[in-house]
């Protein structure tokens, strides 16, 4: 399927990419994060955290490749995101391990509300197989971001 023929915006892939380094940005984090904890309950979820972004990222690089044109990066520069992911290297030098966990959740829930708007914006029409993962990604995010599982690894 090229980009001609499915017609597919240059806005979507911008933020797909942009969606995809800020992606890069928090698997980042959560591997840096991961190195300062010492608790083996701590560092396991921060680590599937990481190995989850890093599936998100090959996920989203198909998506953009099939339908659109990827951009060269290794991380962002913008957004909420990516401040959340710069505060997080500041509690990690801090070594603490509620800071750096309080960074995690802000994180994650600044990589929630990107997804939504991504998925909610009705002046893009995402090609089914790149809302069906968006969608997915977006419920995994929230799903880490439970009550339960932050004030578990908080603890």
């Amino acid at each position: 399927m090229k980009r001609d023929n499915m017609k597919y915006s240059e806005k979507i892939s911008n933020r797909l990419n942009d969606l995809l380094e800020k992606t890069y940005d928090a698997e980042k984090g959560f591997k840096l994060a991961q190195d300062k904890i010492d608790d083996s309950t701590t560092k396991k979820f921060l680590n599937d955290r990481a190995e989850q972004r890093a599936a998100f990222g090959h996920e989203l690089k198909r998506e953009i490749t099939q339908y659109g044109e990827i951009q060269d990066t290794d991380g962002s520069v913008k957004g909420d995101m990516h401040r959340a992911w710069m505060n997080l290297k500041s509690a990690v030098a801090s070594n603490e391990n509620e800071k750096i966990l309080e960074e995690v959740e802000r994180g994650e829930k600044a990589s929630l509300e990107e997804y939504n708007e991504i998925i909610k914006d009705e002046d893009m029409v995402l090609p089914p197989s790149t809302k069906s993962t968006l969608m997915r990604q977006r419920d995994a995010i929230e799903s880490s971001l439970t009550v339960a599982n932050i004030h578990e690894h908080m603890a």
